[in-house]
């Protein structure tokens, strides 16, 4: 096997996914960058390219069955296996002033697709190669909008396709804990990005950062939780 760490993160020509690449590269993994953009994604690659940083893109978008299952084939053709999985790509369709009592049942479905089905089809997919890694993880970017602890009428269709995907980490996290692989969530909190916008109060490192740690220095025994800021919270 060999001893270089390698990772793979979607939704990451920009934002916290270009900058859990950046984290990761600088960390000294072989990274790919994936994104259903390529012109925006070969991009970023170049710019982290240039930077002395070992990534390379791979098209990925992940609402789309076929699009998970021609990249699994490329990547097992491409590296003899995974150490991370960084599910970031998500995607925010509620209007400003949704409210679950009036929210577009298409708009919930759509949502899901992204943001919960897609990493549950590509964690399947990539299993393979996880299991031959020496301590492989998946890290799911979730929201605090899908804490059932601190529920609120908030964005309702993105708000539910995160709780949806704490309880796939929980689940994914019970069945391949035999497997050597950790599964654990994280919340990044509110983050400057096209998505949270200008006046969010975090920056992209501050909401990349518990990815980081736990790709790097996390305790290899923590699995199945919910984490902000390098501390787990309630689901």
């Amino acid at each position: 096997m060999k001893t270089e760490k390698i990772a793979l993160v979607t939704g990451a020509n920009k934002g916290i996914g270009f900058e859990i690449t950046r984290q990761l590269a600088s960390s000294g993994f072989q990274v790919f960058l994936t994104a259903r953009n390529r012109q925006r994604a070969e991009e970023a690659c170049s710019k982290l390219q240039k930077d002395g940083l070992k990534v390379e893109f791979l098209q990925l978008d992940v609402a789309d069955e076929n699009s998970i299952a021609q990249l699994a084939k490329e990547l097992a053709s491409r590296i003899d296996h995974l150490d991370v999985l960084v599910n970031n790509a998500g995607t925010l369709l509620d209007a400003p002033n949704d409210s679950i009592l009036q929210v577009d049942p298409k708009v919930i479905r759509l949502t899901l697709e992204t943001n919960t089905f897609g990493p549950l089809r590509l964690t399947q997919k990539l299993v393979p190669l996880l299991e031959k890694s020496s301590s492989g993880k998946v890290i799911n970017v979730s929201s605090g909008g899908g804490q059932l602890s601190d529920m609120a009428d908030w964005a309702p269709a993105y708000s539910l396709s995160k709780t949806a995907l704490n309880a796939v980490t929980g689940m994914l996290a019970a069945a391949l804990k035999d497997k050597n692989i950790c599964v654990n969530s994280i919340c990044p909190g509110w983050v400057r990005t096209d998505m949270g916008g200008a006046n969010a109060s975090r920056s992209v490192e501050q909401g990349a950062d518990t990815v980081t740690w736990l790709a790097t220095e996390a305790p290899s025994d923590l699995t199945g939780k919910f984490l902000r800021d390098r501390t787990v919270i309630p689901w």
